[in-house]
């Protein structure tokens, strides 16, 4: 049947369309079943609903990201079909039951989440059923191929390629500049590609675009890739992997990352610009994706071996994680510690050492003899901030940045201890949630500078954190929870008296 489009001002988790209950029964379709949309410049396959009152007979209302998809505008025609559920659903109840898939299942399944043949309680289903049951190393590494296959490749002229990756879990994780900087600045190509925040205050491409552009097409990454030797750009500005991009908001709800679709998902980016040589940070301790070292150890044998199987030399840095890397979190507050760095300042020394050392693993795979002494040598020299700006330039920002350019939100609150001891932990998750209420990573200006840390000694009244928001309300939010949450454990060195009793 033909209709015409009229785009609907609302948004939908899901790809959907609506008709008239009356062109339903002549179309042949339910409620949440299945139609298959054509128009002149592009198809997809969507969910129908209908509806008494919000559409005519002959119309067929679209939200815009269907509009977008099949590339159409308001008045255009477009023909719907019914369309079963596709053979790929199968797969899913195969997975379900905890079988092995074939390449070609896998294959079928990553096509049907492209495409939009799948609904998303289905994707939810494929997801929770990789959360409960896994995946063995082949099956990843189809799945990784799969993903790879639905969007663009970045064909570097140049080569070999280096990439680095970090699992995320730590908050302030803020080195990737400074370490694809000292890469970069002896000589090897790290075309970096990072992503945003998901359930963190601030994603490595949340900080970047404070002082660069990070939205470049692949042709594009490819021109300053080659012509100054690093980039750090976001990736989902680019076709790489897309069905990751669909699948990460599905997951987020449900609160999971199954370890499958996370290994899939981080190699299919590093497949897409041909890496040829990978390190993966693998943040470890209370509090992160990855708890303990022996599950770090897991992760690393893991992804070593999906390297072999897709034809990338992997290595592995498992990092302490136990507190946040640095002092800042937040934007503004993240770019600014790292460019601080990157101009000479010492501190924090976390952050120093976390990135040479990164930095050393990967100058050693390119060959270079006492690596992290090497990366500290670039970084001291000056050679590793020229090599910044070079790049920030390639990206559009400006030639003359600084570190006192980023300035955090305009309200403020310390955080006062209420006791005297030592720091005896952080809580990870606390200082994020905290951060996020006071508005990081949309509000650039927004976050806290953590001053005291593990180990150190605190007296009543010293400032634990500082508190940074672009609004009061903002600020007052964040200042409650982080005064409920208490996230820096304050204890003394006496952990109980113990005494006999009294002989009387």
């Amino acid at each position: 049947m033909r209709f015409t489009c009229k785009r609907m001002d609302a948004f939908s988790a899901s790809p959907i369309c609506i008709f008239d209950p009356a062109d339903c029964i002549e179309l042949g379709v339910k409620d949440n079943e299945r139609v298959r949309l054509v128009a002149e410049r592009g198809e997809i396959t969507v969910i129908a609903q209908s509806s008494e009152h919000f559409v005519e007979r002959g119309i067929v209302l679209l939200p815009d990201k269907v509009v977008k998809r099949l590339g159409v505008k308001d008045g255009d025609p477009v023909d719907a079909y019914f369309s079963p559920a596709p053979e790929s659903v199968r797969a899913i109840r195969k997975k379900m039951d905890n079988e092995k898939l074939e390449g070609a299942e896998i294959d079928a399944i990553v096509k049907d989440i492209y495409a939009g043949r799948l609904s998303h309680i289905e994707i939810s289903s494929w997801l929770t059923s990789l959360y409960i049951n896994g995946m063995d190393l082949d099956e990843i590494a189809e799945f990784t191929k799969a993903m790879v296959n639905t969007g663009d490749r970045v064909p570097f002229d140049k080569g070999p390629i280096f990439d680095f990756h970090s699992i995320g879990g730590v908050p302030g994780n803020k080195i990737t500049p400074i370490v694809v900087s000292i890469v970069a600045a002896a000589g090897l190509l790290i075309p970096k590609t990072s992503s945003r925040a998901i359930s963190s205050a601030c994603g490595t491409s949340d900080f970047v675009e404070t002082f660069c552009d990070i939205n470049v097409s692949a042709d594009r990454l490819k021109e300053i890739g080659e012509s100054v030797g690093g980039a750090f750009v976001w990736g989902g500005s680019m076709n790489l992997a897309p069905v990751d991009d669909i699948v990460i908001r599905i997951e987020h709800p449900l609160g999971i990352n199954p370890r499958p679709q996370m290994l899939a998902s981080i190699l299919s980016k590093k497949l897409a610009i041909n890496a040829n040589y990978l390190l993966v940070d693998i943040p470890t301790g209370a509090g992160t994706k990855v708890p303990t070292i022996d599950v770090a150890r897991s992760y690393a044998r893991d992804f070593m071996d999906l390297g072999e199987k897709i034809g990338m030399h992997i290595e592995c840095a498992i990092t302490y994680a136990d507190q946040p890397v640095g002092s800042a979190i937040g934007p503004n507050l993240e770019a600014r510690e790292c460019i601080r760095i990157l101009e000479g300042e010492q501190h924090p020394a976390s952050v120093i050492e976390k990135a040479c050392e990164c930095a050393g693993i990967l100058l050693e795979m390119g060959g270079f003899q006492n690596g992290v002494e090497k990366a500290h040598e670039i970084l001291k020299s000056g050679k590793a901030h020229k090599k910044f700006m070079e790049i920030v330039v390639a990206q559009g920002g400006r030639a003359d940045l600084k570190s006192s350019d980023l300035e955090p939100g305009k309200y403020s609150a310390d955080i006062l201890s209420t006791k005297s001891g030592y720091v005896h932990s952080i809580k990870n998750k606390d200082l994020v949630s905290i951060a996020k209420a006071c508005g990081a990573p949309t509000d650039k200006g927004a976050g806290m500078l953590l001053l005291k840390k593990k180990g150190q000694r605190v007296e009543v009244g010293d400032v634990l954190f500082t508190l940074y928001a672009d609004n009061e309300a903002k600020l007052q939010r964040a200042k409650d929870m982080a005064e409920r949450y208490s996230p820096v454990v304050i204890e003394g060195m006496l952990i109980k008296r113990v005494a006999a009793p009294q002989v009387r």
